[in-house]
């Protein structure tokens, strides 16, 4: 029977160590997938203004998620202002605004900005 070569064995009684001195909550652990669920949620806020800077009042926005493609929607308030609560950060985000045939650009919004509030101005063009 042919042994294993001595960099596979080292790797692999590293890799139980490693497993055993590592506690899981520590920041040298590894990143599990069960953790990317857990990132928890933000808010994404904003105002929809016109290209001139002026407040746009009624104007749709919409804020869509790639993955599940879930889309949802909030009319801006006074002075433009909009609000979605509970955006979970694990997920990407597109975020735009729509009113009387104008459309703002699209806006990403990424797991990798750890930012429990994102402020975003949509402006309609």
């Amino acid at each position: 029977m042919k042994l294993m070569g001595t960099k596979w064995v080292a790797s692999v009684a590293f890799g139980a160590l490693a497993a055993v001195l590592i506690p899981m909550g520590s920041p040298n652990a590894a990143p599990f997938a069960a953790d990317a669920q857990n990132m928890g949620y933000r808010v994404v806020a904003g105002f929809v203004s016109e290209a001139d800077a002026h407040p746009v009042d009624g104007a749709t926005v919409f804020l869509k998620d790639l993955k599940s493609k879930n889309i949802r929607s909030y009319t801006s308030a006074s002075q433009g202002h909009f609000r979605f609560a509970s955006v979970n950060m694990a997920d990407e985000q597109e975020l735009w605004a729509e009113k009387d045939g104008k459309k703002s650009a699209v806006k990403s919004i990424t797991p990798w900005d750890t930012s429990k509030e994102i402020e975003v101005e949509l402006k309609l063009k």
